[in-house]
């Protein structure tokens, strides 16, 4: 009897392995449904992804109920919306196939599952997006396999139209398997950030989620950057960094903005080496006028990065000077030798100091918008408003799990 449960395991261990090659699989998708006329495969290939035409109904809502939101130990819900390429424009008619484990870890099936589709087990679902982009997931939180060290995660296969189906996975970052997951394999961050951020309704996880098409996903067939670059895309994370503070709640430190004030909305204003000061003093009185209106909904961060004739005391000196004659309340000036500079972790930010300015909008840590060389008008100010109020959170008010 025990060699027979044994060789059971076994037999589910080797499921589970074949079940979750997403991101490290070249093999080419088997699809029946149309194909770009590309010669390479967009997105390098996705093991498993061609189950997703497996049992797929033929009419797909915009959102999905899994069993497993009544069947699990952990009910979990992941929403948001799905963009182009430029991270802005709703995409519609984007189909996304999901699978992950049980509460055991395991991928496993029942009667109800296809037997083309059993390696994917039971927690397995469609979505498709409406005009707006809009989709919503309502399922549990996945195990991680047993006895490994790979962390909680749930597989994407994303097909838009005219395009192969191609792979995203998705993590947890409450998870203590993520950080050395991470570390090892690195963030590939497939069509947006790969991380998932839980807040709590009473027993309910709820992560927002955006797709952006094309994000990172390799061969993909999106038009060729022409306008001025500046700043890391819409939708991956605003990355963690150590400025100096000379003025504002932090003043004296290098609080990492997004790490101490990642929660809600978070602003951050980047100038290099070309600095139009009366503009800078603009675009300050407003973004505090409007962190003054959002309360602690909003954090605005002003970041110099001039790279000629840096003097640290002076850099300080001179934004203590400007904050104190502007009144400023609530905006935090800081500063960093250059936007190069790896000790402060500046250049993981990719700022062009060539432009006059970047405005980073990220929420819950992730870049949700961005403009680039935009002067202090009024009709300016109405966008950076209007991308706030379009973006603010129904799930500001909720709780985050308690993690390291």
């Amino acid at each position: 009897m025990n060699y027979l449960i044994n060789f059971l395991y076994v037999l589910l261990v080797l499921n589970i392995i074949t079940s979750c090659n997403g991101q490290t699989k070249s093999k080419q998708p088997i699809s029946n449904q149309p194909q770009s006329i590309a010669a390479k495969a967009v997105g390098g290939g996705c093991e498993g992804c061609e189950l997703m035409y497996v049992g797929m109904p033929e009419n797909i809502s915009t959102e999905h109920t899994s069993i497993g939101w009544n069947e699990g130990k952990q009910k979990l819900i992941i929403t948001g919306k799905i963009f182009k390429v430029d991270g802005k424009t709703p995409a519609s008619n984007v189909i996304v196939y999901y699978w992950h484990t049980d509460d055991n870890g395991l991928y496993a099936a029942d009667s109800s599952t296809p037997a083309k589709a059993k390696e994917h087990g039971k927690l397995r679902g469609w979505i498709k997006t409406d005009e707006n982009g809009n989709y919503k997931i309502k399922t549990s939180r996945p195990a991680a396999y047993p006895n490994q060290n790979i962390p909680q995660h749930i597989h994407l296969s994303i097909k838009e139209p005219n395009i192969n189906e191609y792979y995203a996975d998705l993590y947890f970052d409450d998870d203590p398997l993520y950080l050395n997951h991470k570390k090892r394999y690195g963030k590939l961050d497939r069509a947006g950030t790969e991380i998932l951020r839980i807040v709590l309704d009473d027993n309910i996880q709820i992560a927002e989620h955006n797709i952006v098409l094309g994000l990172n996903i390799p061969d993909y067939p999106a038009k060729k950057e022409t306008a001025t670059q500046s700043g890391l895309n819409i939708g991956e994370d605003q990355p963690s960094f150590m400025p100096f503070h000379a003025f504002g709640p932090d003043k004296g430190t290098r609080t990492c903005p997004v790490c101490k004030y990642g929660r809600y909305h978070g602003i951050v204003y980047f100038v290099g080496n070309k600095p139009n000061w009366e503009e800078i003093k603009q675009w300050l009185k407003y973004l505090d006028n409007e962190s003054l209106k959002r309360e602690k909904y909003l954090k605005a961060y002003f970041v110099y990065g001039n790279a000629y004739d840096y003097n640290k005391q002076a850099r300080q000196t001179a934004l203590e000077k400007i904050g104190v004659a502007l009144g400023l309340q609530k905006v935090a000036l800081t500063f960093v030798p250059s936007f190069t500079d790896t000790e402060s972790e500046a250049n993981l930010n990719k700022i062009n100091a060539e432009v006059e300015n970047t405005f980073i909008i990220y929420r819950h840590r992730t870049i949700i918008d961005k403009f680039i060389n935009i002067k202090p008008t009024k009709d300016n100010f109405d966008k950076i408003s209007d991308a706030l109020n379009k973006t603010k959170s129904e799930y500001f008010n909720f709780s985050e799990p308690k993690h390291e």
